[in-house]
């Protein structure tokens, strides 16, 4: 089973079970994790849950793009604009749940894994995690729900990190709000069976240590510097102007990207900063993912990166400064009856 569901004790139990895939998260999986959820919801046996994952090397690296690809390659955006209206359907549940959500964020957590783990009331990791958005270096915008916890960021945090695909350790991932709290990985399966037998959350604040340090903290002088422009030109500017090895760095980091992705994604964090709510971000973030085949660059993106593996897109604009606004608006333009929306398709 791709991911195991059970009760233990008084706790509902969802454990991803792809580790040698990374436990990227499929459209099956979603569902799963969605019916579950619907389950316990009115269960009065059920008082918290507990979301976890196999594997020492990741809670998830994503979601499960390989059919993606190869429909939309074949001329059929239907199944990816489907997962991804499940997924974001998902994700708003998680975050909006009525129950104590706690999540175990062990190796990397990107993406889909974001989604799953990163919308839990109480997000818990160890000394291995590595926490990223890294989706404008495959033609995408940070998604599944991450683009809320970006402009919720301190500063200009979440442009640097949605842009630059910055990796966060774990006090760098609690800093920018990705984590709650740092419980060495050695005491998670005794704070799992507490947290099954326990009343209430308590064992958790109990378990909580002190995090290792971090770099996110010491580098906002540098980042509200040179990622505060209106635009992915302004910024891009910026970077070139400050002659500094942070400005340098993180130019080489942003030429990688997709242009596309990276001004869609400036502009979407700016428009959620101080009042955006989760239903707004997945709802914009479906905006660019329903078109992102079709009229953006995913289906390069993932060529370059995951198919071929030559790490040499051919992006539609030439650069950061080369992405018209009037690209980002169509990207980002309401969809009217294709719109997302949160409750459950019926199926015929």
């Amino acid at each position: 089973m791709d991911v195991v569901i059970r009760q233990e004790g008084c706790a509902g139990r969802i454990t991803l079970n792809r580790p040698q895939a990374l436990n990227a998260v499929t459209h099956a999986m979603c569902l799963e994790i969605e019916k579950a959820l619907e389950a316990w919801r009115a269960d009065d046996g059920i008082t918290r849950i507990v979301i976890d994952a196999m594997g020492e090397r990741a809670f998830s690296a994503g979601g499960d793009i390989a059919e993606m690809y190869a429909t939309g390659m074949a001329g059929d955006y239907g199944y990816g604009r489907k997962f991804w209206r499940d997924e974001y359907r998902l994700n708003a549940k998680l975050f909006e749940y009525p129950k104590p959500i706690v999540s175990f964020l062990q190796g990397f957590t990107m993406g889909g894994g974001v989604g799953i783990g990163c919308h839990a009331r109480h997000r818990i990791v160890g000394e291995t995690a590595q926490v990223a958005m890294p989706e404008c270096g495959i033609g995408l915008v940070p998604d599944v729900g991450g683009s809320l916890i970006l402009a919720k960021a301190p500063g200009r945090t979440g442009e640097y990190l949605a842009l630059t695909t910055t990796r966060l350790g774990p006090t760098d991932a609690i800093f920018a709000g990705f984590a709650d709290l740092f419980v060495p990985e050695a005491g998670w399966e005794a704070l799992k069976k507490a947290l099954c037998a326990s009343e209430d959350t308590s064992p958790i604040s109990q378990a909580a240590m002190p995090p290792p340090d971090g770099a996110l903290k010491t580098l906002q002088a540098d980042i509200e510097r040179c990622f505060a422009g209106e635009r992915l030109g302004d910024i891009a500017r910026a970077l070139k102007a400050d002659k500094t090895d942070f400005a340098a760095g993180a130019f080489k980091q942003i030429q990688r990207n997709a242009p596309l992705s990276m001004a869609a994604a400036v502009e979407m964090i700016h428009r959620l900063r101080g009042s955006g709510g989760i239903r707004q971000a997945l709802e914009m973030e479906y905006r660019f993912t329903h078109r992102a085949m079709e009229h953006g660059d995913f289906l390069e993106g993932i060529r370059a990166a995951i198919i071929d593996k030559d790490r040499a897109p051919k992006w539609r604009h030439l650069g950061p400064e080369a992405v018209p606004s009037i690209d980002v608006s169509k990207m980002l333009m309401p969809l009217g009856a294709e719109a997302l929306r949160f409750e459950e398709e019926e199926t015929g």
